[in-house]
């Protein structure tokens, strides 16, 4: 065997026995899962595949699209052309700090940079940015001490 095919095969064994490095699923105002604010519908799918549900529908704001996917990734499209908003209810997405639904409130505020968290409307969030037309936030809902949900989005109004 030569040496190239020798060092070939010890770095591919190696390869075997390390675990990859996970990425972070959630990046901060940017996306969730590999769906990113801006992306179209084919990068989506690109990305992530074929969506195991898709909704349709009509809201205040004029037509939507939704793409869902497993482990609770909802990817919403408002306008039905680039994603304006990611959402996961499932655990396994976390941003490079290990944040993420099921993390404490206390977790999100000591780990997430820039968090602010307070009281809206009987619902507690610790979110990013403001909930200004135009601006990208990343929003922790909490109930009960403990991330439910995160949703990375674009304010519309």
């Amino acid at each position: 065997m030569s040496a190239r095919a020798c060092c070939a095969a010890v770095c591919g064994a190696i390869a075997l026995v390390i675990p990859a490095s996970a990425d972070a699923m959630i990046q901060v105002d940017h996306g969730i899962a590999g769906a990113r604010l801006g992306n179209t519908r084919a990068e989506v799918r690109a990305a992530l595949g074929a969506p195991n549900r898709v909704v349709n529908g009509s809201n205040d704001f004029g037509p939507f699209t939704e793409f869902h996917y497993r482990g609770g990734v909802v990817v919403s499209f408002q306008g039905r052309t680039h994603v304006t908003s990611v959402t996961t209810t499932g655990r396994g997405d976390r941003t490079s700090r290990g944040v993420g639904v099921g993390s404490s409130e206390r977790t999100v505020r000591r780990r997430v940079a820039g968090v602010k968290c307070e009281t809206i409307v009987n619902s507690r969030s610790c979110h990013t940015g403001d909930f200004l037309p135009g601006q990208r936030v990343t929003d922790f809902f909490i109930r009960h001490k403990r991330v439910t949900r995160v949703t990375v989005g674009r304010v519309i109004d």
